[in-house]
């Protein structure tokens, strides 16, 4: 085949790497080589574009552009720059190869001269280790770069849902419109009634979807509710690092949310559809001791033993949900709290409050004590990494366990500092529960029994011919016993001084 020594392939390329932010666009690019074409004489058979990155092998255009080069169908390459054609040892080799076996008779460049013999491959090889040279240099400063961001605190990467990236000051601030839907996603999945599906449904029903308008996959959802980042803390190449941009939630609500996700059980829908009433869940057969069911028969929800015993054939019968309902509210009846006792502890609660906001700054600084001694741990466990006494798996580890205490304990010492006794909080809810003991037992729906009744019996609850019965649990137990001793006695407790009922 008769190749004339003058046919060419224009290639052009440009990527959106770093390495490419000051070279010519793809379309200055052939203007400026077609006006070189044409003022040299050389004629082009073909224009190839490629947008993709020459720091690692695999262009697609460009091995195309070579194999066509082999089979005749042109001799020379027409690029602006030899960076254009490699930043790559193995893209460079081929081309310094071709030109060494005569495939590639010569290479064009308006920006660089360049002929074909030992001095100009040796010049052309220099090029190309320079431009994998610059390449490699800034690959390296970059990475130098983000450590440095890392040191600091701040997250070196594209923000994540509930947060934005601040392009002025290179960090990631609050989302305002996005960051409460993260923070009730990690409240309602920290409850254990949601799974992956149905929080992918709760961030679709508030317009937070794929790129394609598609549903959060499950894999997705899982991914921001263990992610370290929404507590202020992030990790990077494998390390937690503790961060200095504004949390969205706080790391108590962090590990409820793990405490769920690690004991999750599997899904099971259908059996959820099968539930059909309240009281389901709540009691326990008192022949065998299995779970009790219920069952919908001619229009009435019929509460009954699983009889899954195989060892023992149970007897138990058959109750109506209205009788359940009458046997429920009796049980409750008695825990109700009257509310001159309940003002009055509500008082001593309120009191007691005040004393230990006298004492929480010795704990905080107690808190602050073991901070430090976790900060020590933490630079002996970075000692020992860098002396290379213990491997990168084993300091990773460690490293995300120390810095997971010293959250807990920075949020435990705020509490302190703000004069927030979390063992009051509960009392105080329990208070105000047993007050509304007596008219949730009264006219409460079922499902307001239900809730009241797993406070009050936990799991003791049983039905055994056709009645409820059960003990109560701590702290339930005290209005029983004040209650049988002739009334609340003022001790060192909380009880209010009451006359004898």
């Amino acid at each position: 085949m008769n190749i004339s020594p003058n046919k060419f392939i224009l290639y052009a390329r440009k990527s959106t790497d770093v390495e490419d932010k000051q070279v010519l666009s793809i379309d200055a690019q052939l203007n400026e080589l077609r006006a070189f074409a044409e003022r040299e004489g050389i004629h082009v058979v073909e224009e190839l574009i490629e947008k993709q990155s020459a720091k690692t092998p695999g262009r697609p255009v460009f091995d195309a552009m070579l194999e066509r080069i082999e089979a005749g169908e042109a001799e020379g390459i027409l690029a602006w720059h030899p960076d254009r054609l490699a930043r790559n040892s193995v893209d460079g080799g081929r081309i310094i190869y071709l030109l060494d076996t005569g495939v590639i008779k010569t290479l064009k460049f308006p920006t660089f001269r360049f002929e074909s013999d030992p001095q100009g491959k040796f010049m052309l090889n220099i090029m190309f280790g320079q431009s994998k040279y610059y390449v490699d240099s800034l690959s390296e400063n970059t990475k130098r770069g983000l450590r440095e961001k890392v040191r600091r605190g701040e997250y070196p990467g594209p923000a994540p849902l509930g947060y934005l990236n601040d392009y002025r000051t290179k960090r990631i601030i609050i989302d305002q419109e996005r960051a409460p839907i993260v923070k009730d996603a990690f409240e309602r999945y920290a409850t254990g009634r949601e799974t992956y599906q149905t929080m992918s449904d709760f961030f679709a029903q508030r317009g937070i979807l794929t790129g394609n308008g598609k549903h959060l996959p499950k894999i997705n959802v899982a991914y921001v509710l263990r992610n370290p980042i929404y507590y202020g803390h992030f990790r990077y190449a494998g390390e937690v690092h503790e961060g200095i941009h504004e949390p969205v939630i706080s790391k108590a609500l962090f590990d409820q949310a793990q405490a769920v996700r690690n004991g999750r059980f599997k899904w099971c829908p259908k059996r959820l559809k099968r539930t059909p009433k309240a009281f389901v869940g709540l009691l326990h057969c008192g022949e065998c001791g299995y779970s009790v069911t219920a069952e919908v028969k001619k229009g009435h929800t019929y509460y009954r033993c699983t009889r899954k015993n195989r060892t023992h054939q149970c007897r138990q019968p058959y109750v109506r949900e209205e009788a359940l309902d009458a046997e429920i509210s009796a049980l409750l009846k008695p825990f109700s709290l009257r509310a001159d006792w309940a003002d009055e502890m509500l008082l001593r609660v309120k009191e007691e409050k005040k004393h230990l906001a006298q004492s929480a700054m010795q704990l905080a600084a107690q808190k602050r004590s073991e901070i430090e001694k976790i900060s020590l741990r933490l630079q002996r466990l970075l000692d020992s990494f860098l002396d290379e006494i213990i491997d990168r798996n084993d300091y990773t580890v460690e490293k995300a366990k120390l810095m997971s205490q010293k959250k807990t304990l920075e949020e435990q010492k705020d509490a302190f500092v703000a004069g927030r006794a979390d063992w009051l909080e509960p009392f105080q809810n329990w208070i105000l529960t047993a007050r509304n003991a007596g008219e949730i037992a009264m006219r409460g729906s079922p499902q307001e029994k239900k809730v009241l009744a797993q406070k009050v019996f936990g799991s003791n609850l049983v039905l055994d011919c056709k009645k409820a019965r059960g003990s109560c649990v701590n702290p339930w137990s005290l209005l029983v016993e004040n209650s049988s001793s002739g009334g609340m006695v003022r001790g060192a407790g909380f009880e209010p001084a009451t006359p004898s009922v």
